[in-house]
């Protein structure tokens, strides 16, 4: 059986609502967008042309998702890299996070210190389990040990 184009300019018109839809809600990698739009049951090949589409118009922006992703997730207190995997799972590479981070707190430091005071206190004598348990967390947090040394250094938090 012959696809009609009326039928594919039809998909096609159904493929850009329920994108349309999707980035109304939030902003969308255009991976993101194609696996959302997969699991809904289109075409790989519809979906492409239809997602290439959205980006000429400006309904989507990697870089708008990847500004906003950051922005985000810097405000919840995570590092330079766990964000840069994040954006690179989510099909975004290239992107300077520095810009962002500087932009929304200052500098990747200022950011692992808030994230430890809230988390930690003031408190400046701790053992070796308790240092490593706080150093852990950091790292999970997607901070890099030397940021974490010299934060330790810098707030004289000693073994």
């Amino acid at each position: 059986m012959v696809e009609s184009k009326d039928g594919k300019k039809s998909r096609f018109k159904q493929i850009e609502q329920t994108g349309i839809r999707l980035l109304a809600m939030r902003e969308h990698s255009q991976i993101e967008l194609l696996n959302k739009l997969l699991a809904k049951g289109f075409e790989k090949d519809e979906i492409l042309a239809v997602i290439e589409d959205l980006a000429l118009q400006g309904w989507q922006s990697d870089l708008r998702y990847a500004e906003s992703y950051a922005r985000y997730r810097i405000q919840k207190g995570y590092g330079p890299i766990y964000l840069a995997y994040e954006l690179k799972r989510n099909g975004i590479s290239g992107f300077s996070l520095d810009e962002t981070v500087q932009k929304t707190i200052g500098s990747w430091m200022t950011l692992l210190e808030q994230v430890y005071i809230k988390k930690y206190g003031h408190d400046a004598h701790v053992d070796r389990n308790e240092w490593a348990k706080r150093s852990r967390f950091l790292i999970q947090r997607g901070f890099p040990g030397s940021m974490i040394s010299t934060l330790f250094d810098h707030l004289n938090i000693k073994l």
